[in-house]
């Protein structure tokens, strides 16, 4: 679903379908294990888009539970019944635990309940377990319905009829445990959560010079407790699978100690609630108060989140994964025969892949027996690339090494954020600096962008300056639109002074035509000669050379809150339409993701040129809309979508259209899309790009001893990106040609693939790639590749 645009293989998805499926194929869809934020999305996405293909969808109340219990707990849905879930947390449907399940009289009731309605198509959201329940059930239904036809309870035709089950899972889980994918539903929405109450929390130990011990959910995983540990700067974090070396207690008083003496007023301690010792024996929050009590005497507190990480709305990225798994999902259904093993639905990077259930089931039970044979590096390494990158990055970041232990490389390094403040950025200057220092290098802060550098603001920048910069929004440096053309003189001059050996750039599109014009003037001045590298910082998404930009998760999530809270404010006055413009300049990311998170009827973007006919039809199908139970509508429009067609001009036309059946009401977000603080994936996303970007100035500073190496090749003046499931580092002059710049736009977009998604969810006609493959794909122990998943 992601990558190039393959205009002229489309085919309507109805007739692709169609042909594939046939009508008549009935689907059922549960929610088992525990709940997790980003369910319903799922859920959604599926009736709606088994509706679409002309399926019958019916929902399975409470789990297996309801599987086995039958009667009023199998419902067909229709597209209605999905209406307004997607900004609920939980799920609307119920999950259970269920013991009945894992008997066969069990498991022969639930078989006998679909076959009545004529159910051979699974849709199961949950965990492992659930997940291989699934599996059995599906190997054991020949077996089953053969029995239930000895038994008289259903009559050889249906047997026939429905002789195989097929099954497709996604994963819904918020400790992020499942190999094989990245992100599980959820995952995202719990980090929401808990850097939320660790914000909270900085604030009141801030002013009681305390030490805050909190106890995070992930019973057999830690990646809740390493990705928020990694995304507010813990002093120290407690994992199942990387347990302390024998004697932390001691390092760990040292290192709290070390960082009191450095002026830090409060101390962080995330632990994870299965958090072990190499002895396998647990660890536990009460243990560490006790000891930073009794060791040190700082006032400490404990906080254990517990089920508020469960609770609350998704965020912006777990309804749009659900959304892509669950239209996925339905697609594996119908594309799969008799032949074909269960599979999961999941995200590699920012792709959708389909596995083999059985696999990734394995590798996930792997780990914890990896984990029980105290074999902690093969735990580590099985939780895939994504989960030891955080690791590495959380050591790197949080533990400096004595002045005298680093060896010293003698190079100057400079930061520098250019263009729009983004949230993010400052994580993603914190991760430099202190990556930066720990290769040995002295690292300098440029401040207020190219203006501020071509009148000699750059200082020296220390480990403990950017301390407690992850959590804070805007830019902490200063950030100015001025590009470098005008000042190089100056720029090469403040480069000669301080003797620059290279430059790290963070900032959006101005960022990156800066960077094109240090290269144009490298013949000129030779202090330009230096490794250059750019890390994609904007909300608008729009850099080239990189799916994704730090800032836009955050934006989104704004967008969403605000869409969630203008869609509850139309629940009392029936037949309202909200026409709200985002930001983004040309590039319709925000308008586009903004309305599949939030579910709207339409999103008018620059990519996909409209006209009059266009609006007229939308009206139309929202007048149809308020026949029905759903009397409200959405509708997105990105600021620079169209010249003529503005957001008054549409607020108009449909107001005027729109007379006795609709009332009409617009707003502007404006910039409350670029403040407020960054999202736990911003934050993350900022942290470990950035820690990326400055191994590779270290790479090439290494490749180049002595002073008088000058960088003159392409590829030594970079744009580092992430596209589809690897970071990439590509050499600015490359990519010129892929970039349109008189709207400032890359000419590819990966997400405008994800553009039916949101037309078939919100009931419109559309052509629908089915994802890249659609072949099974097998989980893979990755080796030392690049590091993406992020």
């Amino acid at each position: 679903m992601a990558g190039e645009e393959a205009s002229d293989s489309k085919v309507s998805l109805r007739t692709f379908l169609e042909h594939l499926s046939g009508a008549g194929k009935a689907i059922g869809v549960l929610t088992s294990g525990g709940d997790a934020q980003g369910m319903n999305a799922a859920v959604r996405a599926v009736v709606r888009m088994g509706i679409y293909v002309g399926a019958k969808v019916y929902f399975i109340y409470e789990g297996y539970q309801g599987m086995v219990d039958g009667g009023s707990n199998i419902v067909e849905a229709d597209w209605e019944s999905v209406s307004s879930i997607l900004q609920v947390g939980g799920t609307i449907i119920g999950s259970a635990r269920c013991k009945a399940f894992r008997t066969r009289e069990g498991r022969l009731k639930a078989a006998c309940n679909l076959v009545q309605r004529g159910i051979t198509n699974l849709c199961v959201i949950g965990g492992d377990g659930s997940l291989t329940g699934a599996n059995i059930f599906r190997k054991e239904w020949s077996g089953l319905l053969e029995e239930l036809a000895q038994h008289g309870e259903i009559d050889k035709e249906q047997v026939q009829k429905h002789a195989y089950l097929n099954v497709v899972g996604m994963v819904g889980s918020i400790d992020n445990d499942f190999c094989g994918t990245d992100m599980t539903i959820g995952t995202d929405s719990a980090l929401h959560r808990i850097i939320e109450v660790v914000d909270a929390i900085m604030t009141t130990a801030q002013s009681h010079q305390r030490t805050f011990v909190l106890e995070v959910m992930g019973r057999h995983c830690g990646y809740l407790a390493l990705v928020s540990a990694l995304a507010c700067g813990a002093d120290w974090v407690f994992l199942p699978e990387s347990p302390p070396e024998e004697g932390w207690q001691e390092n760990m008083c040292i290192k709290l100690s070390e960082n009191r003496a450095r002026k830090k007023r409060l101390n962080i301690i995330i632990v994870a609630e299965g958090a072990i010792d190499t002895q396998n024996k647990p660890i536990t929050s009460e243990q560490i108060k006790e000891l930073v009590v009794t060791q040190l005497g700082y006032d400490t507190r404990v906080t254990i989140l517990g089920h508020v990480q469960r609770g609350g709305t998704p965020s912006a990225f777990d309804r749009i994964l659900a959304s892509r798994m669950g239209v996925e999902a339905v697609v594996a259904l119908l594309q799969a025969t008799p032949e074909t093993p269960a599979c999961v639905v999941s995200l590699s990077g920012n792709q959708a892949v389909r596995l083999p259930l059985v696999e990734c089931v394995q590798m996930t039970q792997d780990v914890q027996k990896a984990m029980d044979e105290r074999r902690f590096k093969d735990a580590v390494r099985l939780r895939g690339r994504s989960f030891e990158t955080n690791l590495n990055t959380y050591k790197r970041l949080a533990i400096k090494f004595p002045d005298d232990q680093i060896v010293k490389s003698n190079c100057n390094v400079a930061v520098i954020n250019v263009g729009a403040p983004a949230a993010g950025m400052n994580a993603a200057v914190r991760s430099a600096v202190r990556v930066g220092i720990a290769d040995g290098h002295k690292m300098l802060a440029i401040y207020d962008g190219f203006e501020g550098f071509a009148k000699g603001q750059v200082k020296e920048i220390g480990w403990g300056d950017v301390g407690g910069w992850t959590g804070q929004g805007g830019s902490i440096l200063g950030t100015k639109r001025t590009l470098p053309g005008k000042f190089l003189e100056d720029i090469a001059q403040q480069m000669r002074t301080h003797s620059i050996n290279a430059l790290l750039i963070i900032g959006g599109f101005e960022a990156y035509l800066g960077l094109l014009e240090l290269s144009a003037a490298r013949d000129k001045y030779e202090e330009f000669c230096v490794p250059m590298v750019m890390v994609p910082a904007t909300v608008s998404n729009n850099v080239p050379g990189s799916d994704f930009s730090i800032g836009a998760d955050t934006a989104l999530n704004t967008i969403t809150d605000t869409c969630d809270r203008i869609k509850q404010s139309a629940s009392g006055t029936k037949r309202r339409v909200f026409i709200i413009e985002t930001m983004g300049g040309y590039c319709g990311y925000l308008a586009n993701m903004g309305a599949l998170a939030a579910g709207a009827d339409a999103a008018y973007i620059f990519e996909e040129p409209f006209d009059i006919r266009d609006l007229q039809s939308n009206v139309e199908h929202l007048t149809e809309k308020m026949k029905t139970t759903i009397q409200r509508g959405l509708v997105l429009r990105n600021e620079s979508c169209s010249e003529n067609y503005t957001t008054d001009f549409i607020y108009q036309l449909y107001s005027e259209e729109g007379k006795g059946v609709f009332d009409c009401r617009k707003n502007v977000l404006g910039h409350m899309q670029q403040g407020g603080a960054p999202s736990p994936f911003d934050r993350n996303f900022g942290t470990k790009i950035s820690a990326r970007a400055m191994q590779w100035i270290s790479m090439k500073l290494k490749e180049s001893p002595g002073k008088g190496k000058r960088f003159v090749t392409d590829d030594s003046i970079c744009v580092l990106g992430i596209s589809k499931r690897n970071l990439f580092f590509q050499p600015v002059t490359e990519l010129k040609k892929e970039t349109d710049f008189e709207h400032r736009i890359p000419k590819e977009q990966w997400w405008l693939k994800l553009r039916p998604l949101m037309k078939i969810l919100a009931k419109y006609e559309a052509s629908y790639e089915v994802s890249d493959s659609g072949q099974l794909e097998h989980v893979h122990h990755r080796g030392h590749e690049e590091p993406a998943a992020i």
